[in-house]
């Protein structure tokens, strides 16, 4: 809390001593702190100092206590002060960074903006804190979900840091607008964009830890570009090297000198976070691929991991992770037919957005499609497809809408009665009639089997093994059967092997293979008794009254209902 300027009078200097004596006590005594910063007021200060306590204060006021009016009516006055006082940037802009953070959190966005805005026209001068705010008006144009304005604001920002020399930065800031263009699906402009920034990583020598989290933002979005796309093959090399770029950060000792060029002062991420990432994006490539024991071990290591890290980092981010883990390994355990430790994990995930309006907002339609899926899984389809319509009404995410809404093609054919809602649903979904259809069987196994989409590839080999089953050609049904079984014992995917070891007993019933038709049928039997035991277990549960919640922030509470009230006909 220094001055700076002229040496500061002594009544000022034993204020602040005490001021920052009281802020680090332990615990902080925030109230004597603030007592001993108004006190300097009572000096008729100068207005190098008036502006500095205003900031002190409200800086103090808004990350300790729940006094955020009082907060921002000291930050306004060090903003207003600061503005007429010459060389003054670190408390004039930190004032206006601060300030704009408060207005956000009070949904003052349309004060928050022009703020930062004016704080980066004038700040020009001063390559740190212009770069920073200009960080700052991108993520509240991104938060807004205006992507294109974030954009813009980086593409600026890359083109000053530039400028003013700052090769890391201008990486910082492309990587950034490159991440903002994959949300976007703006695959035309994503592609020279990273090929640009792939150049500049390489080429740029300085701090080791930067140069590496550096190549490890460009790594993760060249993963996750690949895999949107299902790439799951191509994209191995890429995971590679993110994985063993991981490793050599967490060799590196953090070097406590200061880069020269005051631009270059930003980190991406800390390596403890980018370490979770890197297992988050290992996550989804391992359940993408269908290696879900693979996904199941990676997620258990990042869980464990956030656990460590939340107990000193209140981050947000980390609850983001953290949710999107749960979510994927939610899918995972249905797949393997762990629905009741499915369940409970839904229960996590809804504990996680309690606690955070901003990432209940952020996941709440998958929330909803989670217990649709898990809702099929327990043939409650009358939920199923409450659960999907209001995951349907939540999104606005392209991809996220295709997948809900397939699945509730495949409640309204299990119903068996829906032939004209199920009609207008597949209209939505292909409105003009533009793929082969007699073909699409053969080519999605094409594809599939093209990138090692295990799942895919077992799910299109059982179905066609089905088809030429009801057909009579038994013998290219076998040809299907068989391989289908094996690929969903290796996932394993516990519905193809249901559905698998009920076609070979038929088959080879029909062929008059009778051991072989026992030895199917007793297949069979083992994968629906589990079934069943983790079906009753599930639904016994009293987090299984979720199934119900169509409406507003999650239930608090669950109330315990007896047994299961649910049909187990179609598992068995």
């Amino acid at each position: 809390m220094a001055t700076g300027g002229e040496a500061p009078e002594p009544w000022y200097l034993a204020l602040l001593g005490f001021a920052e004596h009281f802020r680090t006590s332990s615990p902080p005594k925030i109230r004597l702190c603030v007592h001993c910063l108004q006190a300097v007021f009572q000096f008729k200060p100068p207005q190098r100092v008036e502006a500095r306590t205003h900031l002190q204060l409200g800086s103090v006021l808004y990350h300790h206590t729940k006094n955020s009016d009082l907060a921002r009516n000291h930050l306004e006055k060090a903003w207003f002060i600061s503005q007429q006082v010459s060389q003054f940037e670190d408390v004039k802009f930190e004032a206006a960074s601060l300030l704009s953070e408060l207005y956000c959190q009070q949904n003052l966005v349309d004060s928050a903006k022009p703020l930062l805005r004016k704080a980066i026209q004038i700040s020009q001068q001063t390559p740190y804190w212009h770069c920073r705010l200009l960080f700052q008006l991108a993520q509240l144009h991104t938060l807004e979900k205006d992507l294109v304005s974030a954009c813009d604001l980086l593409g600026v920002g890359a083109e000053y840091a530039r400028v003013v020399g700052s090769e890391y930065t201008r990486a910082l800031f492309l990587l950034s607008k490159g991440m903002l263009l994959l949300m976007e699906r703006k695959l035309q402009e994503v592609h020279p964009l990273l090929t640009l920034c792939g150049q500049i990583v390489e080429n740029w020598q300085g701090n080791p830890i930067q140069k590496e989290s550096l190549r490890v933002f460009f790594l993760v979005l060249q993963v996750t570009h690949y895999l949107d796309a299902g790439q799951v093959k191509s994209v191995k090399p890429c995971l590679k090297q993110l994985q063993q770029c991981i490793q050599t950060i967490s060799t590196l000792h953090d070097d406590e000198i200061l880069p020269s060029n005051p631009a270059d002062l930003f980190h991406w991420l800390p390596k403890e976070h980018m370490c979770v990432l890197v297992y988050l994006v290992t996550v989804m490539h391992s359940m993408q691929a269908g290696y879900l024991e693979k996904a199941q071990k990676y997620t258990d290591k990042a869980l464990m991991q956030l656990e460590k890290l939340k107990m000193l980092d209140c981050s947000p981010i980390l609850s983001s992770f953290q949710v999107i883990l749960l979510e994927h390994i939610i899918m995972c355990r249905l797949v393997t037919g762990h629905k009741a430790t499915a369940l409970q994990e839904i229960s996590q995930v809804c504990q996680l957005c309690q606690q955070s309006p901003r990432l209940f907002s952020n996941h709440a339609a998958q929330l909803h499609t989670l217990l649709g899926l898990y809702c099929i899984s327990v043939n409650c389809m009358d939920n199923a497809e409450a659960q999907f319509t209001t995951a349907l009404r939540l999104t606005t995410h392209q991809e996220l809408w295709t997948f809900i809404v397939t699945n509730l093609a495949s409640v309204y054919i299990r119903e068996g009665n829906r032939h004209q809602e199920l009609y207008s649903l597949l209209e939505r979904i292909n409105p003009d009639h533009n793929f082969p259809v007699r073909r699409f069987l053969r080519e999605t196994l094409k594809m599939s089997n093209a990138e090692d989409l295990n799942r895919l590839t077992a799910c299109s080999l059982v179905l066609l093994g089905h088809i030429f089953y009801v057909l009579g050609n038994h013998r290219e049904s076998n040809n299907m059967v068989v391989p289908a079984m094996q690929l969903a014992s290796k996932i394993p995917d516990m519905s193809v092997q249901l559905w698998s070891s009920a076609l070979l007993k038929d088959l080879n019933k029909a062929c008059g293979n009778t051991i072989d038709a026992h030895e199917a049928a007793q297949m069979h039997q083992n994968f629906s008794q589990q079934l069943l035991q983790d079906h009753i277990a599930a639904c016994s549960l009293p987090e299984h009254n979720l199934i119900s919640w169509t409406d507003g922030p999650p239930p608090v509470q669950i109330q315990a209902q007896n047994g299961p009230t649910t049909s187990l006909a179609s598992l068995l």
